[in-house]
Parts: C-alpha cells; sequence; structure tokens
C-alpha cells in the first residue's frame, strides 16, 4: 500500500491507548475501516486485523488472522512481526509447541531491531512447554549486549545453562 495508508494506519495505532477497554470494538472498526481500502487478498489486511484483535484481548481471533497473513506472503519486517506476534497468541492460546517451531527459524533470520522480541517471545514459548533452562538462555543471550558490563560473562552463563560442557 502507499505511504499515506501505512501512515494513517501508524496513527489509529498511536491512538490505541486513548480507547478504553469498553471501547475495543470502536478501535478495531477503526482498522477494519483501514483494512477496507487495500486491494483484495493484501497480506496487510488480515495482519492489521489480527494485531487488532491481539491488542484488544482476543488472541484466539487473532492466530488465524496471522495465519492467513503469512499464506497471502506477508514478508520482511512485518512478516517478522507476524511470526512473532503468532508465536505469543498461539502460546495464549495453549499451542506454545507451534510458537517454538514457528520462532525458532527466526534465530537465524538477518539481523534487525526484533531480535530480542523473537528471543523473549520464544523464551515464553519455551517455558510454557516446561523448557525454562533454554528459555532462560534465550533471554540472557539477548540481555548480555545491552548491559554496561559484564557481557562476555551473561553471554557464557546464557550457553551453559543449555550446554553445561561450555
Amino acid at each position: 500500500m502507499n505511504q499515506d495508508w501505512e501512515d494513517r494506519v501508524t496513527a489509529a495505532w498511536a491512538t490505541f491507548d486513548d480507547y478504553a477497554e469498553a471501547d475495543a470494538a470502536d478501535f478495531r472498526a477503526v482498522i477494519d475501516t483501514l483494512v477496507a481500502e487495500l486491494p483484495a487478498g493484501s497480506p496487510l489486511g488480515p495482519f492489521e486485523q489480527a494485531c487488532a484483535w491481539d491488542s484488544t484481548g482476543h488472541s484466539d481471533k487473532a492466530v488465524p488472522l496471522y495465519r492467513e497473513a503469512l499464506a497471502r506472503g506477508l514478508d520482511g519486517y512485518k512478516g517478522r512481526r507476524a511470526k512473532i506476534q503468532l508465536s505469543s497468541s498461539l502460546r495464549n492460546t495453549g499451542q506454545a509447541e507451534e510458537g517454538v517451531k514457528l520462532l525458532t527459524p527466526e534465530l537465524g533470520a538477518p539481523s534487525d531491531e526484533l531480535d530480542d522480541a523473537v528471543r523473549a517471545t520464544l523464551a515464553l514459548c519455551l517455558s510454557s512447554l516446561g523448557r525454562d533452562r533454554e528459555g532462560l538462555s534465550l533471554v540472557l543471550g539477548a540481555l548480555a549486549p545491552h548491559l554496561p558490563r559484564y557481557q562476555r560473562s551473561m553471554a557464557n552463563y546464557a550457553r551453559a545453562l543449555v550446554d553445561p560442557q561450555e
């Protein structure tokens, strides 16, 4: 879609916190109005709708929409966001294993500002499956580069959690 549409979507999301919980349907209607402007088959429509359902507490309604957006070819930055958010929603709906399968390949994807979100969401999915050491390892590994000191130690501890030989 064009930049004007993207700007209006960004502006709509900037107002999200202005909506009370009881007004969630009103917010989703704003997103639906913007989505109605898209060409048929656009992956952006189900993605934005999934985000709106998810953000208003309905992971169950978001899951099929994220899947549809990805099936329609949503890729790049928004595709990565969709995978992160879908994995979180899968976890919220008791399907954490599927979330792990979806996000694990993202650990090897080209690096971007979403790397830590991938690791954090994957860690939550792993924890939901009782794989806390693996999750903690991911979180410590993501945190280490942001620390003012102890980066090497924390990175080593993160590796040792999953490979005691380290």
